[in-house]
């Protein structure tokens, strides 16, 4: 059923058979570039870069066409390329293996075979995209208080994060201002109903008002 299109061709490539791959990889190309492009924040440059990347990895295929020697030199381009870029999201990274994906199947002539697994790829991808399956717990934060020297931390919100928090535990604690400010990093997580201004305004009594941040955990996908 998903039989390559090369196979038909015995005396080689022609040029009908390459320009269906390549109108294919356009067309492919561009529905993951949509797709990314509902589902995640980016730019222009990313978008353009995925809805071309099939056509481009795809000639890459044809070319090497078996060819060991021409394999390996391809292999140290592509190992330099990443190497000289920054790593992205989860998302982002996804996005560029998904178009690499369909430029390898249109490569080997794999035409019905790269559409059909776009096309299931994408509705994988809209449906955890647009429902809360997998949601992370959005109950779990990061909560950073500064506290003056004098002031003992180790018991000193206690009463707090029993009654605002299921779980609390102390991460980092170091000192600022020449050692008279402390800066103290707890992984929390609230309990259902619990009004975070509230929160936040018994913390501040405690700490004599200083700075006191509220946050999601960072993910690796968005460093």
């Amino acid at each position: 059923m998903f039989n390559s299109i090369f196979s038909t061709n015995p005396n080689g490539l022609e040029i009908t058979t390459a320009l269906i791959c390549a109108a294919s990889a356009v067309v492919l190309g561009v529905a993951i570039a949509i797709t990314h492009r509902a589902t995640s924040q980016t730019t222009k440059g990313f978008l353009v870069t995925l809805a071309t990347l099939p056509l481009l990895v795809m000639a890459v295929m044809i070319m090497i066409n078996g060819n060991l020697g021409t394999s390996i030199a391809i292999l140290g381009a592509f190992s330099l390329i990443r190497f000289r870029s920054i790593q992205g999201r989860a998302k982002d990274l996804l996005a560029v293996f998904f178009s690499m994906m369909v430029g390898l199947a249109l490569g080997m002539g794999h035409v019905l075979f790269a559409a059909v697994i776009t096309a299931a790829a994408i509705v994988v991808i809209l449906f955890f995209s647009f429902t809360p399956l997998l949601e992370p717990d959005r109950k779990e934060r990061i909560l950073k208080i500064v506290i003056p020297e004098d002031l003992d931390y180790e018991d000193a919100f206690e009463d707090i994060f029993k009654k605002y928090t299921s779980h609390a535990k102390l991460v980092t604690m170091k000192t600022v201002n020449m050692g008279s400010l402390y800066n103290l990093t707890y992984d929390i997580k609230l309990k259902r109903g619990v009004k975070e201004k509230a929160f936040l305004d018994e913390i501040r009594v405690k700490n004599c008002n200083l700075k006191v941040l509220l946050s999601e955990p960072v993910l690796e996908e968005e460093i």
